[in-house]
């Protein structure tokens, strides 16, 4: 599945993800950024009741991971390839670095 892409008015510092543990995706995403050696916030939308409410508010949709970058772009459902060029393009990865398989 392609993700969904946008803009948002919320302003992040760092890199957000809207996520669970549960999630295969969720997990995945997270994985690209840590081996991508980004800085992230995790928001857990099981240990946080709100968090699903704000991540359905920032992508319109009840999917995740919801990806939130600091140029108020977001992600729901990235790819790796799609993760990994949009690292490049904000410069937090080499251009070599293009997150892995999917």
């Amino acid at each position: 599945m392609a993700s969904t892409t946008g803009t948002t008015t919320d302003h992040v510092d760092t890199i957000t993800v809207y996520g669970a543990d549960w999630c295969p995706d969720c997990r995945r995403a997270e994985a690209v950024l840590t081996k991508a050696g980004v800085d992230y916030v995790k928001i857990d939308l099981v240990a946080d009741e709100t968090a699903a409410a704000r991540a359905e508010a920032i992508s319109g949709v009840r999917h995740i991971p919801v990806v939130v970058f600091p140029d108020g772009t977001f992600y729901v459902e990235p790819t790796n390839v799609e993760l990994g060029l949009k690292l490049q393009a904000l410069g937090l990865a080499s251009s070599t670095f293009v997150g892995g398989p999917r």
